[in-house]
């Protein structure tokens, strides 16, 4: 009988809640705040993509095919980076991932060829440091380290005068040149005929930025007060930035007679000791996605 008494309330409870809407405790206000809360998360994250600098706003952009000389003067004598990083595995696929990602490389020319295969390389993300990471170079704001010295070497048309030496890093306060205490710098010109001395950084170096075809860049670990001149090569900077398209070979140029560097000029512009705060850093750049 008990039994059968639980039964019929169970049955008129149920009765009684049909057609009752179930609310909410406090009424109405907190679904209401979940959903104005989802609108306004939607409406930022909507408006912050369309915000979002493109990768490809400002040059180089993935239709480009910019050339820029470089060079590494190592206490007393110039060096590039040998390889192209073209080589292809069994499959048919590049071997170089950083390659494969950016497109970025040279050959064997003491050249820069900057065409970018993807948005890693191009706009705000086309800074030196691209190149320098292809090829397994670490730079700071005092060292310059080579993950395979092996990948350093002199250009065949300009011989070091001082035979080839090449250590795996080049650290300030600890690597001497000649006995001397050196630092790390760039200098970059905006055309291989610029006849100036160029805009020399001591920081931030890795991010300074390609800003159009026909740039040199010099990356000098050097006592201070040496001459930091263009790449003896940079002249030729037409020539051999043809490579990609004519398969004009580097050793087939008319090599220079001097293979001491591009006298540019005295580095009237901002080429000053570290200590007086005029050099300059590469101003950071915005990673785009």
């Amino acid at each position: 009988m008990a039994s059968s008494s639980s039964t019929k309330k169970a049955a008129k409870l149920a009765q009684k809640g049909k057609g009752r809407k179930v609310r909410f405790q406090g009424g109405t206000v907190f679904p209401a705040a979940v959903a104005l809360t989802l609108v306004i998360g939607l409406g930022l994250i909507v408006y912050s993509r369309s915000t979002l600098p493109a990768a490809a706003a400002s040059p180089p952009t993935i239709n480009d095919h910019w050339h820029a000389a470089y060079g590494l003067y190592l206490c007393d004598d110039w060096f590039m980076l040998n390889g192209n990083l073209e080589e292809l595995s069994a499959q048919g696929g590049f071997v170089n991932t950083d390659f494969r990602r950016t497109g970025i490389h040279s050959h064997d020319d003491g050249v820069i060829h900057w065409h970018p295969y993807t948005s890693a390389a191009v706009g705000d993300n086309a800074v030196l440091g691209v190149f320098l990471e292809n090829y397994g170079v670490e730079l700071t704001n005092e060292s310059i380290r080579f993950e395979n010295v092996g990948a350093v070497g002199p250009n065949p048309n300009f011989p070091p005068a001082n035979g080839f030496d090449v250590v795996d890093e080049y650290v300030e306060g600890e690597t001497q040149c000649n006995g001397e205490d050196a630092e790390v710098s760039i200098k970059a010109w905006g055309s291989f005929t610029d006849t100036d001395g160029g805009n020399r950084y001591i920081a931030n170096m890795d991010r300074i930025h390609l800003d159009n075809d026909g740039m040199v860049f010099g990356i000098y670990f050097t006592p201070k007060d040496t001459p930091q001149n263009m790449p003896p090569w940079a002249s030729q900077l037409p020539e051999l930035g043809a490579v990609d398209m004519q398969q004009i070979r580097p050793e087939d140029l008319i090599q220079s007679d001097t293979g001491t560097g591009t006298d540019t000029g005295a580095d009237t512009v901002t080429d000053a000791p570290a200590e007086t705060g005029t050099d300059e850093s590469a101003p950071p750049t915005t990673a785009a996605g």
